[in-house]
């Protein structure tokens, strides 16, 4: 009988109020990644690259570039860094579609290869903002703010 392992995957979409040329450059430009993303990133985009984020103090996850079809798919791989870790890098997939949707982008994100559904469950709390949070991190970020407004007795008559 066949060893087989299974996996879990954790998918996100949602359409953000940018052009698909604006997310992906928000995605794969380290500089511009590295305002929203986490606190350092470090990146090489193109296949075979490296990626490596630190997402939040002494939390580094680290990847290698898989594909790049500006601006639509892009897929590296993942994990976290440091000893006895049950995601390792490289050893998860985190596949990002873009697609036009009206004056957005409907971004599609799946995180798959997760070990387990513990793993998949804890997966946007435990600090790693790559696919369940990834997505509204991004779209936060590109929120225009709120309009100010004065309160009616501060208005001018």
């Amino acid at each position: 009988m066949a060893n087989t392992t299974e996996t879990v995957a954790v998918e996100r979409a949602l359409v953000i109020a940018a052009s698909p040329e604006t997310v992906w450059e928000l995605l794969v430009d380290p500089e511009k990644a590295g305002l929203w993303m986490g606190l350092q990133i470090w990146s090489e985009p193109r296949e075979g690259g490296m990626y490596r984020v630190e997402v939040i103090p002494g939390q580094i996850a680290r990847g290698e570039f898989v594909e790049l079809d500006p601006p639509r798919r892009l897929v590296h791989t993942w994990g976290w860094e440091g000893d006895d870790n049950p995601v390792p890098p490289g050893s998860t997939t985190i596949e990002y579609e873009l697609t036009p949707e009206g004056d957005g982008t409907l971004l599609r994100v799946v995180h798959s290869g997760l070990p387990t559904a513990e793993s998949a469950a804890s997966h946007p709390q435990s600090g790693c903002s790559r696919s369940g949070t990834t997505a509204t991190r991004l779209e936060t970020w590109l929120r225009p703010p709120p309009p100010t407004s004065r309160p009616a007795s501060a208005q001018p008559s």
